[in-house]
């Protein structure tokens, strides 16, 4: 189950435009800062090479895998890398059904409770709600009332350390995180930092929700 990935600590680091050669020291700096979860988009610079030098490092410890995945075909080449993870900007249900075929995990985009819904029954591990700058924490908690419970959703887009409460209160599992994270030129020490920020970020406002 994605929940066992997501328990330590429930945010997807979704480095675009990671180069290889970089690969490894964001990838430290990540993991050091508790992050179990790193997707590496297919529209960044070479991504499977990026993916199998994570996966050979890190595959033991952290759900490795690939986002902005859009065709059936890079399902295959994903997983040759070792990634196990596929993440979608959209729910194209053949995407889905290939990762379940190939064994991995899924993570599709939705934006409404009817892709939401479509997205489940194709397979999907857990939600990814995008953009969330238009999907409001008074939308998400719409939707968590119709929703399994035991479902995974993780807003993404535009999400900060500051916009999380908001989301937590009206019932986010989780969370993207994209550009307030990593961006291409970010050195791995300012990477640390914010995902240190994050966590701390998503400890305390979580903690304090269930309290």
């Amino acid at each position: 189950m994605i929940r066992a990935w997501l328990d330590t600590l429930p945010l997807v680091a979704i480095l675009r435009g990671l180069k290889p050669e970089g690969a490894l020291d964001i990838g430290h700096a990540l993991v050091d800062a508790e992050f179990r979860v790193i997707e590496v988009p297919m529209n960044s610079p070479e991504p499977l090479d990026s993916i199998r030098l994570l996966s050979n490092e890190f595959g033991q410890r952290c759900l490795i895998g690939a986002g902005t995945v859009l065709q059936v075909e890079h399902v295959a080449q994903i997983a040759a890398a070792g990634g196990r993870l596929i993440v979608m900007p959209h729910a194209d249900v053949a995407v889905i059904a290939a990762a379940k075929r190939a064994g991995m995990y899924c993570i599709p985009g939705v934006a409404t409770p009817t892709e939401a819904f479509a997205a489940l029954h194709a397979g999907a591990d857990a939600i990814k709600l995008f953009p969330a700058e238009s999907l409001t924490p008074p939308v998400l908690k719409a939707w968590r009332a119709v929703l399994p419970r035991d479902l995974a959703l993780l807003p993404v887009g535009g999400i900060t350390p500051d916009t999380m409460a908001p989301y937590i209160a009206a019932g986010a599992n989780g969370f993207g995180l994209g550009s307030a994270l990593y961006v291409p030129g970010r050195d791995a020490a300012d990477v640390g930092r914010r995902a240190r920020d994050f966590a701390h970020a998503w400890k305390t406002r979580s903690q304090g929700n269930n309290a």
